[in-house]
């Protein structure tokens, strides 16, 4: 997956790193991204800060080598994503079927 350097920078930022290991963090960043996306499909990291959230916290895992410990930790704010995520195709995909409805 691509990591926008806004991302990364952001990431640095909030970890304190000012030194250069930008390749490790963008690896480390794309699993994350990789992971959170394998649980909500369609969410976007960049825009939705709840997922942002979570690919930071889990690229902060990765990089203390505990990622292990994430899910655990994490898991009411994933299931909190997945839910929202869920909700928002429905409310989605009932605005679509009224629009379709009201063509008729």
């Amino acid at each position: 997956m691509e990591i926008t350097d806004q991302l990364l920078q952001e990431f640095k930022e909030r970890m304190h790193i000012s030194h250069n290991e930008d390749d490790n963090l963008k690896r480390l960043l794309s699993f994350s991204m990789a992971y959170i996306k394998s649980k909500v499909k369609n969410v976007n990291i960049e825009t939705n800060l709840q997922a942002k959230e979570l690919v930071f916290e889990r690229t902060r895992y990765a990089y203390n080598d505990a990622v292990e410990y994430f899910e655990n930790n994490f898991i009411s704010q994933i299931n909190s994503l997945i839910i929202d995520a869920a909700l928002e195709e429905m409310e989605e995909n009932d605005a679509t079927i009224s629009i379709q409805t009201s063509k008729y």
